[in-house]
């Protein structure tokens, strides 16, 4: 191991095994994921997606993008629906934000997007750029230029950055990263107006809330909205590497030939692993089931640390959950794990708990029962 940067803080513990919602390291311990791997396995390790995967691996599992693929389409039009957009397929989030930078400011002829104080967008220099975080900045030099941060649910913080080359508005419904921040939705319907009436375009980064981490299939829905371009990645392939850029159809000239493109941007393995967990999102009472038992969980976990004085706030959308605390969140997390729950922090002090959309009421209840010991230990320190 000592021939890799040491840009990641790991944990001496390698999964070597996973089954449904459980880890296993090599040890043979196993670890309730509430981390979906950071937002990527949202179905639990699905055997679905496994058996596509070998069945397409045995068949081709990589063409160029100069020839037809008949799986984009496929992948698309699930996306898609009766919707107007067009997809474009790449590898990560970071790339399908990129590429919704660059259709917004090529469409427009316009260089300047507003996003927002405490958002992150990706690594890459534009997605960087985007990202209302200057931590993450620290020690690159300068970034791309013509990017302004507005606060989070004030419609006059954006309009005050508003001029004559303002393309777009790109806004997270719920900011992850910095600590499970949710866009109100008079906010956000506000917001979307004004968009609309002034010709600006509103992108939706859906990277961490898309593909029915809120108990819907985009986070979107949950607003009324439909916005002029959204980015997909983490669980449009339960894990195999993948994102997407959708735009609406009007925006399609301006993504000409040769104007953007991806050397594995939707190869075949990816578009097999994300057409299998559309099937399985899009079959029926599936999201709604989700969106009930996400309800019940957080009244649940509510309920149970009620009177924990480390607690100050429980907040989200659907299983994309923050536990704001006083308490050190490294100490929270090492504890947990030691007890076989797999959690994630988000920000300054907010714990972020991400659980598979599969997750049954016997692992939630396992969950809760694991954060009210590790509270109540903080709390006895």
């Amino acid at each position: 191991m000592g021939k890799l940067f040491n840009n990641y803080q790991r944990v001496d513990i390698e999964f070597i095994r996973a089954e449904g919602n459980y880890l296993f390291d090599q040890e043979g311990k196993a670890y309730l994921d509430f981390s979906s791997g950071i937002g990527v396995t949202n179905l639990g390790f699905h055997p679905a997606v496994k058996t596509v995967l070998k069945k397409q691996a045995e068949q081709i599992w990589h063409t160029p993008n100069l020839y037809q693929n008949s799986l984009q389409e496929e992948v698309a039009d699930k996306l898609i629906g009766f919707r107007d957009y067009l997809a474009y397929f790449c590898n990560s989030g970071a790339e399908a934000n990129e590429a919704a930078i660059k259709l917004a400011r090529k469409s427009t002829g316009r260089q300047e997007i507003i996003s927002f104080k405490n958002s992150f967008h990706g690594r890459t220099f534009g997605s960087l750029s985007a990202s209302g975080q200057d931590a993450i900045k620290q020690g690159f030099g300068d970034g791309v230029p013509h990017f302004y941060y507005a606060s989070l649910n004030d419609l006059d913080s954006v309009k005050d950055l508003v001029t004559d080359d303002t393309a777009a508005v790109m806004l997270e419904l719920v900011q992850g990263e910095s600590g499970i921040h949710v866009a109100h939705k008079d906010f956000v319907r506000n917001l979307a107006d004004f968009c609309r009436q002034t010709g600006i375009l509103l992108i939706i980064d859906e990277v961490q809330t898309g593909m029915g981490r809120t108990g819907k299939l985009f986070a979107f829905e949950h607003y009324g909205i439909e916005p002029d371009i959204f980015t997909l990645a983490k669980g449009l392939g339960n894990g195999f590497p993948v994102g997407a850029m959708l735009g609406k159809a009007s925006l399609g000239e301006a993504f000409s030939y040769g104007s953007h493109g991806s050397t594995f941007g939707g190869n075949k393995l990816a578009m097999a692993a994300s057409s299998a967990v559309l099937d399985i999102l899009k079959e029926e009472g599936f999201l709604d089931t989700v969106l009930s038992k996400a309800a019940s969980f957080k009244q649940k976990l509510a309920q149970a640390l009620a009177n924990q004085p480390l607690v100050t706030e429980i907040r989200g959308m659907g299983y994309m959950i923050g536990i704001e605390t006083e308490s050190d969140l490294s100490g929270l997390v090492s504890a947990a794990r030691a007890k076989g729950l797999i959690i994630l922090t988000a920000g300054r002090n907010v714990l972020r708990l991400l659980p598979p959309l599969t997750l049954t009421e016997e692992e939630g209840d396992r969950a809760i029962a694991v954060l009210q010991a590790v509270f109540e230990e903080q709390s006895a320190t």
